[in-house]
């Protein structure tokens, strides 16, 4: 009788457990059914084009061998404005180095994982044509950084990136038709 009872118990346990993370998964998946235009993960550009219906997304055709292709992580929205941001991570270390972003209509809807702990010098800079400003200083660690923005058509594109300027320019560039 005790062992009865004790299978009774767990299977009773494991069905509530169950109808726990059943609940859970449903709640979770809700808000991203019903404000599906607001900032989520995406698997890949192709995914965020088809489902928010961005046409253009910059993405550089020059990358430094120790960039990892694809992002690591890529985040995009509809509402309130379009925007996107991928974050692209050292191959060696797997720190991140690189995050580039778009927007239309307002600030990048993302915190970049990179941050400049100091500017060391802030310069208008031409970019195949386009105004665009360039800083250069640090990171936390004492690491060079740069980024650069520029205006393209109605988005405003930012790349920054754990690196000198030179590297930086490149990858800006190769955006640029």
């Amino acid at each position: 009788m005790n062992m009865k009872n004790s299978i009774r118990s767990f299977l009773l346990f494991s069905s509530a457990v169950a109808v726990l993370i059943v609940t859970l998964k449903v709640m979770n998946w809700l808000p991203l059914t019903i404000e599906k235009n607001t900032l989520r993960r995406y698997a890949s550009t192709e995914e965020v084009k088809s489902s928010l219906n961005i046409r253009e997304i910059y993405v550089p055709a020059y990358f430094p061998q120790n960039i990892v292709w694809p992002p690591s992580e890529i985040l995009a929205q509809s509402k309130p404005f379009p925007a996107v941001v991928m974050e692209f991570k050292n191959q060696a270390s797997g720190d991140m180095v690189l995050v580039l972003s778009q927007s239309r209509g307002g600030p990048s809807p993302a915190g970049h994982a990179l941050d400049l702990a100091g500017i060391k010098e802030t310069v208008p800079f031409l970019l195949k044509g386009r105004k665009a400003v360039l800083v250069v200083g640090e990171c936390i660690k004492g690491t060079p950084c740069s980024k650069i923005t520029w205006e393209e058509g109605a988005d405003t594109v930012t790349a920054f990136m754990k690196a000198s300027p030179f590297e930086l320019t490149k990858i800006a560039e190769s955006m640029l038709p």
